[in-house]
């Protein structure tokens, strides 16, 4: 028995002429249909081609492999296309000459342009986890935690006699501050000259001398300099200094036996005339406890 559809056709040639739409194999109508296509006189071919829809819009160039990939990868947005398109064979490297105009640090060999399919972009870039920011044509500035270890962050740095001194703090996560002992705006420091500027070693038995960085301070005689109160003692004690500690100590010792005394002997007096009063108003298990609170009445009173 031959079933019929609605308009009458047998579903049996109706469903081999259309074939499996999920299977990976010929259609046999298809393939007969184009085999008719080609002429055997000298008449010119017509050739129905597949059609490649790309992001909803029909590709209407040539089905060679460089033309559809460029086709495909033109419907990327800028900067999220795969490295397939950024093959010399299909695009030109933009940053390749003169950088791109974008800006570029030539001691690191870093830069910010990033090449994409249509064109270039001026990015400050990611460096070992270092972020660089800024306009991506004139200038990237490194930032955050880590800046230091990239160039010392652009800030200044100088070594001198052994010593190095950078104008980049771990602690700022932006901009460039001199350290101690130097002036200026951060990318260009000079030494402080405390001395000529009083601004240390001022007192009358100092004598100070400017270095690099710093300064140093000496005092006159058997003086000791104290940079943190800008002044010079004696480095050895006088009498009534001796005296002086030693009256300190004294009240020092003093203290820490009245502790002791409270602590250990007027506390238990006090908890035992506690227990007493208590005594007289509940039972206590006390009988020895009596004799305790006796004893220590009894010490106390002699």
């Amino acid at each position: 028995m031959i079933q019929l559809d609605a308009s009458g056709l047998p579903l049996a040639k109706i469903t081999k002429c259309m074939g499996d739409p999920e299977a990976d194999v010929e259609n046999d109508v298809l393939k007969t249909e184009q085999e008719l296509q080609v002429g055997h006189d000298s008449r010119g071919d017509v050739t129905i081609l597949p059609t490649l829809v790309i992001n909803n819009v029909q590709y209407r160039g040539k089905l060679e492999r460089i033309a559809v990939l460029k086709a495909i990868c033109a419907g990327f947005k800028e900067s999220t296309e795969p490295p397939v398109c950024l093959n010399g064979d299909i695009e030109t490297n933009e940053c390749l000459r003169s950088n791109g105009g974008c800006w570029q640090d030539q001691k690191l060999n870093i830069t910010a342009c990033k090449d994409t399919f249509r064109g270039r972009l001026c990015v400050c870039p990611v460096v070992h986890g270092v972020r660089y920011q800024g306009d991506g044509y004139t200038s990237c500035q490194a930032v955050g935690p880590g800046r230091c270890a990239m160039d010392n962050g652009g800030c200044w740095s100088e070594n001198r006699d052994g010593q190095t001194f950078s104008a980049c703090s771990g602690s700022l996560l932006t901009g460039c501050r001199c350290p101690n002992g130097f002036h200026g705006d951060g990318y260009m420091c000079e030494d402080t000259d405390e001395c000529k500027e009083k601004l240390a070693c001022n007192c009358p038995e100092c004598s100070c001398k400017n270095k690099w960085g710093g300064y140093d301070c000496k005092c006159k005689g058997n003086l000791l300099y104290i940079k943190g109160e800008d002044t010079c003692i004696a480095k050895n004690m006088s009498r009534s200094g001796w005296i002086l500690m030693l009256l300190v100590l004294s009240c020092v010792a003093g203290a820490i036996a009245g502790y002791i005394f409270y602590k250990y002997r007027l506390r238990s007096y006090m908890d035992s005339e506690v227990m007493a009063i208590m005594s007289q108003y509940m039972p206590l298990d006390n009988n020895n406890h009596c004799t305790e609170i006796q004893q220590l009445r009894q010490d106390s009173t002699a």
